[in-house]
């Protein structure tokens, strides 16, 4: 593969024009198509095979007028008791009226008669149905419904309009735009040359511009959740500017090491170029992986991220070479190129690349840093074993949920009406269940309901249900059933499961449970068991892979194992700040509650990714030293040495792109912003820097034990460069 890449490189850098212009009509392509085959992105999260959904696919087909969307206008008089009064009831019976003549609407529900009047007679609830899924309801609908009594709150009445209806898509905005500006500030510091920071970001975004690009032009055909875009552009940035980064870097290393600028990209492409490539393949199978989980919402996710990385790839190994070709030596800082000009004698003396490896300057940080952590290996690991140990304590108390309006952003309609709905109601009103009655005759039906309605009453856990409503055939009913504990409550999942028990009890009708909070009760259930079954099948692949790379059992075991402590720490300290609320003002978080459900999930395969990303790049130029000849202690420490201040700005890059979504008020974003930063925190600093330094040193040669007949059936994919040595001294590989 070096080879090949070694080609590829020399071919992008010597038709750069070419290739320019190809990127660029590309871009300019996709960017039309985005914009004329553009779809909307999709709030609801589908799960095929629960009894929720299996509830609501029931309602569409026999009870279509009450599968559409639901909203939920909470009334909120000046002072008690004012909902009795012959004015309030009137201005409470306008607004019913006003929400029921909105553009698609199919009816709202006078509180008075759904008795949804608290006991002080000071708040009110109004339901409203409309016709479409939330999905279908258009942004003139949405604008209408959430100016719906205008004149009520000029009276001095609150007005809050909730409900699945104002679910929206998160929007983006400046902020992460200072993630991308830290990003820029490591580029120039780590490569004191605005050249090389410059192409790096623009080769970049010119990749994340085609990949979000591709995305949307396909958000026709197919339906993306509201998340699934974030997330792309989340990753794509983040691993677009580490991979030009990484290719620059060797670039800029080859230059100095005085090959021509046609030989320099050739053997960045490649050396660092195969490790980019591993590392890509290593993201985008373990986004892929997450078909196995079954969860369409989820694919879709995590094919949008793998296209936005795969793109990423081959922008780095082809459009890199060609913008390193426009800019030539003016990638290295300006004080190098003056000393190679001024004393071109000193120069010819490093002409080789042996000479300039034996000239070059050994002092600095991460060969420094490799000398101290392989010195005091023991201590070491000890210390980080129980610093992330400390920090994994709260991960065993994880709960997850799909997120409710409670810990939406303060101040946003959704926030806001569910604080008041949960003030004058409780917080049961907020989650309420559905049940769904059906069977071939009204008679059957109507005792089938009743029976139902009788034995949910009577569980403690249950506020009240109300009466059936049933469709034109009278054949399937609807009833409402208010918990008293809110959605997310532990409460509220127990009482899920055992209003299920006794709806299996009932003879005669078939009886479903659904509802947003039993959707996201299935949703986290089906997640969480099969967390356990992607965690394996991650840790498997990963070890299959670097074994394939390093030629080693060891090796790829430890990499394995840091990964899990990896997991384990970020876990722990996102479920103290998410869930617990500890430091929570910190990052802007107004209610801690569960992890967004895929959270997790999510997490374990793009932290995989980006851990082998750190692990190539390091124990890659390890294995380089030491199968030519350098002791296993020596070739440790120059692998750290070479590949520290590169896997440090990655690391900051990717922290600040990731973080930048900190910023955001949509929960889940932020979530996973900061969950990521954490991660590649924990990854690249204690793990990759400091851990696998000091094992790999501990093991010493047998780190890279293979059993001979192991290493005669795995294919040999040279990731090191090895083969392309061989290729360019014109004599066969060892």
């Amino acid at each position: 593969m070096a080879t090949l890449l070694y080609r590829l490189g020399r071919a992008s850098l010597r038709r750069r024009r070419l290739v320019a212009v190809v990127w660029l009509v590309v871009l300019v392509g996709l960017g039309l198509a985005a914009a004329t085959l553009r779809g909307p992105t999709a709030s609801n999260f589908t799960m095929p095979g629960t009894e929720s959904q299996q509830a609501i696919d029931l309602l569409a087909e026999r009870f279509p007028e009450a599968s559409g969307a639901t909203g939920t206008i909470a009334l909120k008089a000046p002072a008690d008791g004012q909902l009795a009064t012959p004015q309030g009831q009137a201005l409470v019976k306008q607004v019913t009226q006003e929400a029921a003549t909105l553009p698609g609407v199919v009816g709202a529900v006078d509180p008075y008669q759904a008795r949804s009047i608290s006991p002080n007679g000071r708040y009110a609830l109004i339901q409203v149905q409309f016709a479409g899924r939330a999905d279908d309801v258009t942004d003139d609908q949405r604008d209408a419904y959430e100016k719906v009594g205008a004149q009520a709150e000029q009276q001095g009445w609150q007005v809050a309009p909730g409900g699945e209806v104002l679910n929206g898509e998160p929007e983006i905005g400046s902020t992460e735009a200072l993630g991308v500006l830290v990003a820029a500030i490591v580029l120039v510091i780590t490569f004191g040359s605005l050249v090389a920071a410059g192409m790096t970001m623009l080769n970049a975004l010119i990749g994340v511009g085609v990949g979000m690009a591709g995305l949307f032009a396909l958000s026709g055909t197919i339906e993306l959740t509201s998340t699934a875009p974030i997330l792309a552009l989340m990753l794509g940035l983040a691993v677009g500017i580490d991979y030009s980064l990484f290719i620059t870097s060797r670039y800029r290393q080859n230059l100095l090491e005085r090959h021509s600028p046609e030989e320099a990209i050739g053997r960045a492409v490649g050396t660092a170029g195969s490790a980019v490539v591993f590392a890509g393949a290593t993201v985008v199978i373990a986004l892929a992986g997450l078909a196995v989980v079954q969860i369409p919402f989820l694919t879709v996710m995590g094919l949008a991220a793998a296209g936005t990385v795969t793109v990423a790839v081959l922008v780095a190994i082809t459009l890199a070479p060609a913008l390193l070709g426009f800019a030539g030596a003016r990638v290295l800082p300006r004080k190098l190129r003056k000393a190679e000009a001024a004393n071109p004698e000193a120069a010819s003396a490093t002409d080789t690349p042996e000479a300039a490896a034996a000239a070059e300057d050994r002092s600095g940080f991460g060969f420094r840093w490799a000398r101290l952590v392989t010195r005091l290996r023991v201590p070491v690991i000890l210390v980080a074993l129980i610093g992330l140990g400390l920090l994994a304590l709260p991960a065993p108390d994880m709960r997850l949920a799909l997120p409710d309006p409670s810990t939406a952003a303060a101040g946003s309609p959704a926030r806001v009406n569910s604080d008041l709905v949960r003030e004058g109601f409780g917080p049961g009103f907020t989650g309420r269940l559905a049940l769904v009655v059906t069977s071939d005759s009204p008679q059957a039906t109507g005792a089938a309901a009743g029976q139902v309605a009788q034995q949910v009453q009577q569980l403690p856990g249950v506020l009240a249900v109300a009466p059936p409503q049933t469709d034109a055939s009278g054949r399937t009913a609807l009833l409402g059933v208010i918990p008293k504990s809110g959605p997310t409550d532990k409460a509220t999942e127990d009482l899920v499961q055992d209003i299920r028990r006794q709806a299996a009890d009932v003879t005669g009708a078939e009886v479903l449970l659904t509802g947003a909070t039993a959707i996201g009760i299935d949703v986290s259930e089906k997640l969480s068991d099969a967390l356990p079954v992607y965690l394996l099948l991650v840790v498997g692949l990963s070890i299959l892979l670097l074994m394939l790379v390093f030629r080693s059992i060891l090796v790829p075991v430890k990499a394995a194992l840091g990964f899990l402590l990896t997991v384990a720490a970020t876990f722990g300290i996102t479920v103290a700040i998410f869930q617990q609320g500890h430091l929570a003002d910190l990052v802007g978080l107004d209610s801690p509650g569960p992890l967004v459900s895929f959270l997790p999930i999510l997490l374990i395969g793009i932290l995989f990714g980006l851990a082998m990303d750190y692990e190539v790049f390091l124990v890659s130029r390890m294995r380089e030293d030491f199968v030519h000849g350098d002791t296993a202690q020596q070739a440790t420490v120059n692998g750290m040495g070479h590949g520290a201040r590169v896997v440090t700005a990655a690391a900051l890059i990717m922290m600040s792109v990731f973080g930048g979504f900190v910023f955001l008020e949509d929960p889940i974003i932020k979530s996973m912003g900061f969950a990521l930063a954490i991660g590649v925190a924990v990854d690249a600093f204690v793990v990759r820097m400091t851990i696998v330094p000091a094992v790999m040193s501990l093991l010493g040669r047998s780190a890279w034990w293979l059993p001979r007949w192991l290493d005669k059936i795995l294919p040999n994919v040279d990731i090191e460069g090895e083969g392309l040595r061989a290729h360019l001294a014109d004599k066969k590989p060892a």
